[in-house]
Parts: structure tokens; C-alpha cells; sequence
């Protein structure tokens, strides 16, 4: 077997593992699989946007990256990170809003990092899923993961999620979802006031 032909089966084969890490089940509580109407309806219609997954410039989103500068692009389900220095530029993938009418845009900034966030239902989500908790304490079954980003706007948070089935996917309420290690690597690299845009 020629060198060329090892590195395909490798290339392979970590493409095979990857695969099948992303697409394992994870168990959801009770609570959380009474889903959302128009998530149901969506879920059929739903693929993954691999195309547009790639590195971007920080220039045409930003006048600079001072205190660090998040983008998130809704539409190829990415999330870019610069640093202040623009040393460390990190791309991962994202859970997105269901609808368009959960999907804010524009700019805002991290105003509070939390490791190990409780979460409750906006109101607005209360009413369409009444059987959901009004309360729900940080851990695996807590819906915004093992660390959230809030934002500058009311509700809305960049966070992580135990059910990983969302990722690549529209499938939030409104917030960005990432996977936990994502998550927790962007929340060790973000500092509070850094600059987010939403497009």
C-alpha cells in the first residue's frame, strides 16, 4: 500500500468517525421532546449548509476587532471568532433559530458569562409549550449546555447544548447553539463586551 493510500484511508476513516461522533443520539428530558409545533414542521426540511462552512475575513463585518469580535452567520450555520490581537481565529458550527420570526439580527455585545447556567422559558415559549418547566437547574438536562454567552439583548444567548442532534441545524428559539466543547473552548477565549454581529 503506497503513502498516498494510507493517508486516504485515515482521511477516511476520521471523516467516518467524525460522522458518526456528530450524529449519536443523546437522551432529552421529558419535557424538552414535546416540541415546538413549527420545529416538528421543520425538521423534515432541515439539511446541513457544509458548502458555505469556511473561513471568513473579519473586515468586511467589523471596523476592528477590539475586545474580540464574534460573527454569526445564520444562514451557513457558523459562528467565527477573532481575538482583539487576531491571533486565534476559531469556526464552529451552530444550532440556528427555526424560524424567521425567532431570528434577531444585527449588533450587539457579551454582557455576562455564565459556567453552569440555569435557564427558564421566555414567556413567549411558555405559551406555546404550557408543559414545559419554569425552571430548570444547571446540568444535563439544562437546554443552554454547560456555558452561556448572554448577549446585549433580552433572551438571547450564544450557549452550549446536550443534544447534539441540533447542531448544523435550525433548531433554537431564538439563541445560537454550540457543542459543549465549543462552547466551553469560546467561553475561555471571549471576554465580556466583546463585539457580536448577527447576520
Amino acid at each position: 500500500m503506497t503513502h498516498d493510500s494510507k493517508a486516504g484511508l485515515s482521511r477516511r476513516t476520521f471523516l467516518g468517525a467524525g460522522a458518526a461522533a456528530i450524529t449519536l443520539p443523546v437522551a432529552m428530558p421529558a419535557w424538552a421532546e414535546a416540541r415546538d409545533p413549527d420545529a416538528l414542521v421543520l425538521q423534515d426540511q432541515v439539511h446541513r449548509n457544509i458548502s458555505s462552512f469556511r473561513a471568513l475575513d473579519w473586515r468586511p463585518y467589523f471596523s476592528s476587532t477590539a475586545g474580540g469580535a464574534i460573527l454569526v452567520d445564520t444562514t451557513s450555520r457558523a459562528l467565527h471568532f477573532w481575538s482583539a490581537d487576531q491571533t486565534i481565529y476559531k469556526l464552529y458550527p451552530t444550532s440556528v433559530p427555526i424560524s424567521e420570526d425567532l431570528t434577531r439580527r444585527g449588533r450587539t455585545s457579551v454582557v455576562r458569562k455564565v459556567n453552569g447556567p440555569t435557564w427558564s422559558p421566555t414567556p413567549a415559549m411558555k405559551k406555546r409549550n404550557p408543559e414545559w418547566p419554569d425552571f430548570v437547574p444547571a446540568g444535563p438536562d439544562n437546554p443552554l449546555g454547560t456555558h452561556a454567552l448572554y448577549l446585549g439583548w433580552t433572551y438571547y444567548r450564544i450557549h452550549g447544548t446536550h443534544d447534539t442532534r441540533k447542531i448544523g441545524r435550525k433548531s433554537s428559539n431564538g439563541c445560537i447553539g454550540l457543542y459543549n466543547e465549543h462552547i466551553a473552548e469560546l467561553f475561555g477565549l471571549v471576554r465580556n463586551g466583546a463585539q457580536v454581529l448577527l447576520i
